[in-house]
């Protein structure tokens, strides 16, 4: 799967620590992330992971092991539920630390941030402005509704509770992320359609994100 990845025509692909990733399987998938960061050709992309969050038990591990490893080959760090300022400053002192013990040039791994939580969302013009690392604003569609105890039957197409509301669910969301990605020059990137069959909800979901401002989205590669 992680072989095919390069074979896609997206801008960019991540390979997943977080979600994707068992409990018990976090350790060999850090091995795999910088196996395939170190020998795939990446046809000129960044080089680019998703880590798990900073309040797991995984998160410094995915960090240290995984740049250490990598070394200059890597680009880029997806960090999910990001919450407040601080957990990017965190995370930026952390790299930072590595960068220097590995002999990287501090500052040259990047970072995007998802927005996934009501807290996340409050605090979205400070996150934006929290690091110089930070490249792009990520909304996470489903761990945001869970977050404000949203009902919710698919993750990014419209379901049978939005024929309950007279407007866009997620419009405020979406569009206060546009505006700080705006605010601070990041690039404002919309979350996935869970079911990677829909081609036609994909494309509405994919025109709504557009409509709003969003620079682009995710797409769930099958891989196979």
């Amino acid at each position: 799967m992680i072989e095919r990845g390069p074979s896609t025509s997206a801008d960019l692909f991540f390979l997943d620590l977080e979600d994707a990733t068992a409990p018990n399987e976090k350790a060999a998938a850090r091995e795999n992330v910088v196996r395939a960061i170190k020998e795939l050709d990446w046809q000129g992309r960044p080089t680019f992971y998703r880590m798990n969050s900073l309040d797991t038990p995984y998160f410094y591990r995915d960090v240290i092991e995984v740049v250490e490893e990598a070394g200059e080959g890597l680009g880029l760090i997806l960090v999910p539920k990001v919450e407040r300022p601080e957990d990017l400053h965190t995370l930026d002192t952390l790299l930072r630390s590595v960068e220097t013990n590995a002999g990287l040039e501090p500052g040259k791994i990047k970072l995007e941030a998802q927005i996934e939580t009501a807290r996340g969302l409050t605090n979205i013009d400070a996150i934006a402005q929290a690091t110089e690392r930070l490249e792009a604003l990520v909304f996470g569609p489903g761990d945001y509704a869970a977050s404000i105890r949203m009902p919710q039957t698919s993750i990014g197409t419209m379901d049978e509770w939005d024929e309950a509301y007279p407007g866009h669910r997620f419009h405020y969301a979406m569009h206060r992320i546009v505006v700080a990605a705006r605010a601070n020059d990041l690039r404002a990137i919309d979350g996935p359609v869970a079911d990677y069959r829909d081609e036609e909800g994909l494309r509405k979901s994919c025109l709504v994100a557009r409509s709003l401002g969003f620079d682009g989205k995710w797409c769930i590669h099958r891989a196979r």
